[in-house]
């Protein structure tokens, strides 16, 4: 018992120091009130009552279930992504953490792209990644749109997404509040979104902004004053959702009743342990499977996983855990097609079919 508390206590106050180091970070959004800004901070949608450090360790010590190993590890390799996919084909590359490449109506579209080495401010103190990207960056096809779902260091990763301006000039979609940190880099064309505010993007197809249940921060100051969103790609052969990085919610079941079933689904899977903390913004792959179903997705594909240690679950732990669930789907006869894509991996759907 003595080695749990001190282990969570070594967490805490890691992540504390973590944070502090970067002072930076205080441009925060200005703006009218909503039901889901008070004026100075963005809030979710369901709001969970505040609680105590020492709540949160008891909690986290209860719940101990150790921690789950990782290991670096080598990719396998595959195709090069085509340049282009037309018409109603729809082409998903699962790169890493919650990078994917998704090509649809001649458009190229990243999701929270991340090429660096670490995700945080600070090489020694930041996550460092256990397998390399599953797509080189030079193999990247033109790249026209990219989605950034919220201010986090693994999700938002400026020397990327500065990379990705300078060679490719991409329209880039960020939450409310988040455009001045691209900006300061040099990152031209940022477009901030509200949720359920959208843009045309041009071969029949939209980008709607949407809500997703986490927070913001990427200084000591500015928590929770930048917007946290997914993404729904609206075309006329169906309708593609990117969840970014969120936990359980009402969003779901408004997404559903509001744009009706996804095609496809881009749900986190990882970082759900320890489930005292990261349930609060992160879904488990029970969560994520239930998701699929609020969502009435056809086509499921788990993304937030296997590239950085964030919780203490293991590395394939979340993959393991949806498999099982999957399976005995299966055998209840259940069938869920919910895919885990390896690294550099893809998918296709054309004419109402999946393809491997």
């Amino acid at each position: 018992m003595k080695t749990r508390y001190l282990l969570v206590s070594i967490f805490f106050l890691a992540t504390s120091f973590y944070f502090t180091l970067n002072l930076w970070g205080d441009s925060v959004y200005k703006g009218e009130p909503s039901d889901h800004f008070d004026g100075s901070h963005f809030h979710n949608l369901y709001k969970e009552g505040a609680e105590t450090y020492l709540s949160t360790l008891g909690e986290l010590a209860t719940d101990w279930q150790g921690l789950g190993p990782w290991d670096e590890v080598k990719n396998t390799v595959y195709a090069i992504p085509e340049t282009r996919v037309y018409g109603d084909s729809f082409k998903v590359t699962f790169i890493n953490h919650s990078t994917a490449l998704i090509q649809t109506s001649g458009l190229n579209i990243l999701t929270d792209p991340i090429w660096s080495d670490y995700s945080g401010p600070y090489p020694l103190l930041s996550p460092s990644r256990y397998r390399p990207p599953g797509v080189a960056f030079d193999d990247l096809p033109p790249i026209d749109v990219v989605v950034v779902s919220h201010s986090h260091y693994d999700h938002m990763d400026l020397a990327t997404l500065k990379r990705l301006s300078d060679r490719f000039h991409p329209q880039i979609f960020v939450g409310l509040g988040n455009a001045s940190l691209l900006e300061e880099q040099g990152i031209t064309q940022v477009k901030e979104l509200d949720w359920w505010s959208s843009f045309h993007l041009g071969q029949g197809v939209d980008v709607i902004g949407v809500p997703a249940q986490h927070w913001s921060r990427r200084g000591v100051v500015d928590k929770d004053k930048r917007l946290w969103l997914g993404f729904l790609f609206n075309t006329a052969h169906g309708k593609y959702y990117f969840a970014g990085d969120t936990a359980m919610g009402p969003h779901f079941k408004m997404l559903q009743e509001r744009y009706g079933s996804v095609r496809v689904a881009l749900l986190p899977i990882g970082a759900f342990r320890p489930q005292a903390i990261m349930q609060r913004s992160h879904l488990s792959p029970d969560q994520a499977l239930e998701a699929h179903d609020i969502l009435q997705s056809k086509v499921s594909i788990a993304i937030h996983y296997g590239t950085f240690r964030l919780g203490l679950d293991g590395q394939y732990e979340a993959v393991d855990r949806l498999a099982a669930l999957l399976k005995q789907r299966n055998s209840n006869n259940n069938p869920t097609d919910f895919r885990v894509l390896d690294f550099g991996e893809s998918i296709e759907l054309g004419g109402g079919s999946v393809d491997d």
